[in-house]
């Protein structure tokens, strides 16, 4: 018998990311006229935004910057005594993070960086969205109404950085903040070359894909999710007529299975809507899938390849001569 290890569940979800871009104005246009979130608040250079059925007051941290890329991701915890858990399990694996306070949104909060530099940040103390008065929505059970304009996303998915070293990462998720495995890439040689993983019964969170570059840091993209396809095909049209560069998609990747269409915004960050349907992973012992390279190599699920620039395009760029 495979010896098991019951599942830490002191991470509630993915909740909330920081985004920098050089075109604050227009970013912020982006998301809000053709992805559909909303403005809840503004200050120095910060834009705050809304996903019209995510519980919490704000999805979406967009700030100027001189270049793009990503800046902290927001973990909320199960309980108060979640978050002390996780802190005492990072803090005793060697990590150096440090406590905050005050930023909008988020109560008291544990920011930690990973081996790559990404700053994650771990609170319980929540600021939940409350709809303006009198534009309420329709059904109680959703936190605003429906946006029925431009891509409609509903929430933020998930994240997937690049790396320089996907293992050390991948190792650090699970062992400090109890994250699960659910697919990955693993070369010929035995290495590691990117990790798809889960802390709830989604299919995944975060994502950790090698860094080309060796940089450390960056961002490949963040993701929202649509209801259904039908929205990402909209989406393709919303913005084809906007002038938005579409990188590629609509298709089926054939790992997690996710419907997808890339783009980058106009600060040049990448950006996902995806619709992975009903696919989640409830059995308690589920083992991960694991692709080759020359699995990869057939393409995404119906045969489309997977281009170029899905390998070498990151934020913040990165100047450095091709192999």
């Amino acid at each position: 018998m495979n010896e098991y290890q019951e599942r830490v569940r002191d991470v509630a979800h993915l909740s909330a990311v920081e985004l920098f871009t050089p075109d604050l104005e227009a970013t912020v246009d982006f998301f809000v006229r053709l992805m559909s979130l909303e403005e809840v608040g503004r200050r120095d250079g910060v834009v705050f935004l809304h996903c019209w059925d995510d519980y919490e007051r704000v999805t979406l941290r967009v700030v100027a910057r001189e270049q793009p890329g990503i800046g902290r991701t927001w973990l909320r915890t199960t309980s108060p005594q979640a978050l002390e858990r996780r802190v005492a399990a990072l803090e005793a694996a060697g990590a150096k993070g440090q406590w905050v306070e005050g930023e909008a949104g988020f109560g008291r909060t544990y920011e930690v960086e990973d081996p790559d530099g990404h700053v994650l940040a771990l609170y319980w103390e929540s600021e939940r969205y409350r709809a303006p008065e009198g534009r309420g929505p329709a059904l109680k059970n959703q936190a605003a109404p429906f946006p029925g304009r431009g891509a409609n996303v509903r929430r933020l998915d998930h994240i997937n950085f690049l790396a320089a070293d996907v293992s050390r990462n991948g190792t650090f998720l699970a062992e400090a903040l109890g994250a699960r495995l659910s697919e990955q890439i693993v070369t010929d040689e035995g290495q590691q070359a990117a990790g798809w993983y889960t802390f709830t019964d989604k299919s995944y969170d975060l994502v950790h894909t090698g860094d080309w570059t060796g940089a450390n840091g960056r961002l490949h993209h963040i993701a929202f999710a649509t209801d259904t396809r039908e929205d990402i095909l909209r989406a393709c049209d919303v913005f084809l007529e906007a002038g938005i560069f579409i990188e590629t998609g609509p298709h089926k990747h054939a790992i997690q299975q996710t419907f997808f269409l890339y783009v980058y915004e106009p600060g040049g960050n990448r950006v996902e809507l995806c619709n992975a349907g009903a696919r989640l992973l409830l059995a308690p012992d589920w083992e991960p899938i694991t692709w080759t390279p020359a699995e990869r190599a057939k393409g995404q699920a119906w045969g489309l390849q997977t281009i170029a620039s899905f390998h070498t395009h990151g934020t913040p760029l990165v100047q450095v001569p091709l192999p």
